[in-house]
């Protein structure tokens, strides 16, 4: 394999492809991690890692001994702490990958497991006019749309929809004298699956002081899971989003459009 110097120092393809590959991983992990309780730790166990490098460099035994034994048990409470962060991680990872199900491979081959784009279109247009009418009314709303068919909530306090979705539907379910309108609204599939849905609520300390708890559960049903979720505020008529537990606020109907086209259709993130 060809070799070539720099500084000294004599690399070959498959050295920058290691480098390279690294790089991808951390600043991936990066992204995951920034603006959360977990992105601390992570800094603190890079300190740990760099500090256990510095001390073999400068040939210290006995604290490269403790630090390495710090390390080699760190492994199991890493993967402990960061369950939720790695899981998330994997389904980034997944998305990208020739079975993911936006690929070219998956399109050609296996057609018939995802909705036309007739069917996404519908979905889209019918939530954006139920947004934009409870928008105007001044109706909170929170609706979360998985963009897989597997997610996760308490079933126990919910109640089970199983219904086409229409705009109507979706506005009468937030009507204020409705007993549905508190909670989130699951949409999978082309179903409305459930409705009065009791969400995960955000601890992000980054996360506006002013926002309430619509937008905390929209940002923490997106923290560990792959779904958009969709806010209509009650106090200020104004729409936001959150995915990938980022939380976009004040957004157009005509923005939150191009967003749920391109995770329905265009199935970028």
């Amino acid at each position: 394999m060809d070799m070539f110097q720099f500084y000294g120092y004599r690399f070959n393809w498959l050295n920058i492809l290691d480098l390279s590959i690294v790089i991808f991983l951390v600043i991936q992990l990066y992204r995951l991690l920034k603006g959360s309780l977990a992105f601390n730790i992570f800094v603190g166990l890079l300190m740990v890692y760099l500090a256990y490098f510095l001390v073999q460099a400068l040939g210290m035994p006995i604290l490269t001994n403790i630090l390495q034994n710090f390390i080699n048990v760190g492994l199991i409470a890493i993967i402990i702490i960061f369950q939720p962060e790695i899981r998330k991680f994997l389904l980034v990872l997944g998305k990208k990958t020739p079975l993911s199900k936006d690929s070219f491979f998956t399109k050609l081959f296996m057609p018939d497991r995802f909705k036309s784009y007739r069917e996404e279109e519908n979905i889209i247009n019918e939530v954006i006019t139920a947004v934009g009418h409870l928008s105007a009314r001044h109706t909170g709303a929170l609706i979360v749309i998985a963009t897989t068919h597997r997610v996760k909530f308490d079933t126990a306090s919910s109640i089970g929809i199983d219904g086409n979705i229409s705009a109507k539907l979706v506005e009468s379910i937030f009507s204020k004298s409705s007993p549905l309108h508190d909670g989130a609204l699951i949409i999978v599939g082309n179903k409305i699956l459930a409705a009065k849905v009791i969400l995960p609520v955000s601890d992000n300390p980054n996360l506006p002081t002013r926002i309430g708890l619509r937008h905390r559960s929209a940002v923490g049903i997106t923290e560990h899971s792959d779904n958009l979720a969709i806010v209509v505020s009650e106090e200020r008529a104004t729409i936001s989003y959150a995915q990938d537990g980022r939380l976009v606020q004040d957004v157009s109907l005509e923005e939150l459009k191009i967003k749920m086209y391109e995770v329905l259709v265009d199935g970028e993130s």
